[in-house]
C-alpha cells in the first residue's frame, strides 16, 4: 500500500479511485467490514481502493487541551488499512486551513479536482467541511452533478448494538479486555518502541520494557498480556499502562514486564496485545508495598495464563 500525504503528492495513479474517509480509530470490525466493501466496490470498477485520513483527528484539533484517548498511532493504522488489501491511504494533515474549508469547496477541489473519485463508500452519518455542514445527501448531489457514485456503508452491530469507535473506547476505559476483543475481532494492541527508563523496576527485581503511550492513554491500569518481540515470538508478561503515582512518574508510559525473559529489549519494537485487566492502577504509600503488589499482579496473570492454556512462550498469540 503506497501512503499520499498532503494533496500536493497526488499523481495521475491515485485519481479515479474508489474511496472512504474517516478516522477509523482502533480499527474494529466494522472498519474491517468497510475495507473489504470498499475493495470489493474499487475492483468491480477496475478501479484502485483509497482510504483517506487526517493527521491529527479532527477531534483532536478541536480538543483544546482536552483530548479524548486515542486508541491507535496512525503508523498502527495505515498496517491495517495495507494488510486489508487497501491500494491507497491519504493522510492529510488536519490543520486550519483544511477546518475551514467548506463542504462544497471539500467535494470540489479535494474529491472531484485532485482526485477524480469514480465513487465514494462512506457512512449516511457522515458529516465534513466547515461546521461539519457536509453530508450524505450533499455527497449524493454532488456524485449526480460529476458522474461518481456514492453508496452507504449500513451499521455493523454486534451483540444488537452498533460497532464504534466510541463503543470501543469506553469498553478499554472500564477495562472490559473481552467486550473489545469482540469489537476489534482480535485482542486490542498497542505498539511502540522501547524508550529508556529509570531503571527503576529492575533495582524492585522486576525489569520492565517502557513504551510511550498518549495523554490520555487509551487503557489504563495493570493487565496481562501477550507481547510479541522483533525475532516473531510472543510472551507473556503484565503491563502497567499510566503515570506511575507511587513512583512521581509525569509521562504516560506503557511498563511491561515479561515473565520468565531474560534479555534486552532497549530500541526494540514491541507489540503488546492486552489480555485482561487485573486491576486499576493505584498510589501505594511504599516501594515495599508496591513490590508486594507487583508479586501478586504476577500469581494472577499466570493464573489467568493458566487458565487459557498459555504457555509462557505461546509463539503464535
Amino acid at each position: 500500500m503506497e501512503c499520499i500525504r498532503g494533496i500536493y503528492n497526488v499523481r495521475p495513479r491515485h485519481r479515479g479511485a474508489v474511496i472512504t474517509v474517516g478516522n477509523f480509530d482502533g480499527f474494529h470490525q466494522g472498519h474491517r467490514q468497510l475495507a473489504g466493501l470498499l475493495k470489493a466496490r474499487a475492483q468491480a470498477h477496475g478501479a484502485p481502493a483509497l482510504v483517506m485520513m487526517f493527521e491529527p483527528q479532527p477531534q483532536e484539533y478541536f480538543a483544546h487541551g482536552a483530548p479524548r484517548a486515542r486508541l491507535m498511532r496512525l503508523s498502527a493504522k495505515l498496517s491495517a488499512w495495507r494488510d486489508a488489501g487497501i491500494d491507497y491511504a491519504m493522510v492529510l494533515r488536519f490543520d486550519e486551513r483544511l477546518a475551514r474549508l467548506s463542504a462544497p469547496d471539500f467535494i470540489e477541489g479535494i474529491m472531484v479536482g485532485s482526485l477524480a473519485v469514480r465513487g465514494l463508500v462512506i457512512g449516511d452519518d457522515f458529516r465534513f467541511g466547515a461546521g461539519r455542514a457536509g453530508d450524505f445527501a450533499m455527497l449524493k448531489a454532488a456524485g449526480d452533478r460529476h458522474g461518481f457514485f456514492v453508496e452507504a456503508t449500513g451499521t455493523w452491530t454486534e451483540a444488537g448494538q452498533r460497532v464504534s469507535s466510541t463503543r470501543l473506547r469506553q469498553a478499554l476505559a472500564r477495562g472490559d479486555m473481552h467486550e473489545a476483543e469482540l469489537l476489534i475481532g482480535a485482542p486490542y494492541r498497542y505498539g511502540g518502541r522501547v524508550v529508556a527508563g529509570d531503571a527503576r523496576g529492575r533495582t524492585l527485581g522486576f525489569p520492565t520494557a517502557n513504551i510511550l503511550m498518549p495523554d490520555p492513554p487509551p487503557v489504563a491500569g495493570v493487565f496481562a498480556v501477550a507481547v510479541r518481540t522483533k525475532d516473531g515470538r510472543t510472551h507473556t508478561g503484565i503491563a502497567n499502562a499510566g503515570r506511575r503515582p507511587t513512583v512521581g512518574g509525569g509521562r504516560v508510559l506503557l511498563e511491561v514486564h515479561l515473565l520468565d525473559f531474560a534479555g534486552d529489549l532497549y530500541g526494540q519494537r514491541l507489540e503488546v496485545a492486552f489480555l485482561e485487566r487485573l486491576r486499576e492502577e493505584r498510589r501505594f504509600p511504599s516501594l515495599d508495598a508496591l513490590t508486594a503488589q507487583i508479586d501478586r499482579d504476577r500469581a494472577s496473570a499466570r493464573t489467568f495464563f493458566a487458565s487459557r492454556g498459555m504457555m509462557h512462550h505461546d509463539g503464535g498469540l
